[in-house]
């Protein structure tokens, strides 16, 4: 619902980024960075981009479930595979 919202009505789709993406993604970001400061990442890592990715896995996860397996455990294998 979310989804088709945002896609035909602009205005909604700035105030979900505004008030709901933006600042997870931030906090997101804060997170991978003191990971890149103890070394448990590449430095190089993009915050953004990898949010946006894990955003994408788990809508996918969601809406389709592709494997047998639960949604966590496909999540927790896709992240690592995203930040080895």
């Amino acid at each position: 619902m979310i989804i088709s919202s945002a896609s035909s009505n602009a205005e909604f789709a700035q105030i979900y980024w505004t008030k709901y993406l933006q600042p997870r993604r931030e906090a997101f970001s804060i997170v991978l960075e003191r990971a890149k400061a103890r070394q448990e990442v590449k430095p190089d890592l993009d915050p953004g981009l990898v949010f946006d990715t894990m955003s994408g896995i788990m809508l996918y996860a969601m809406i389709f479930q592709p494997t047998p397996e639960s949604w966590e455990a496909y999540v927790r294998r896709s992240l690592e595979l995203v930040l080895r």
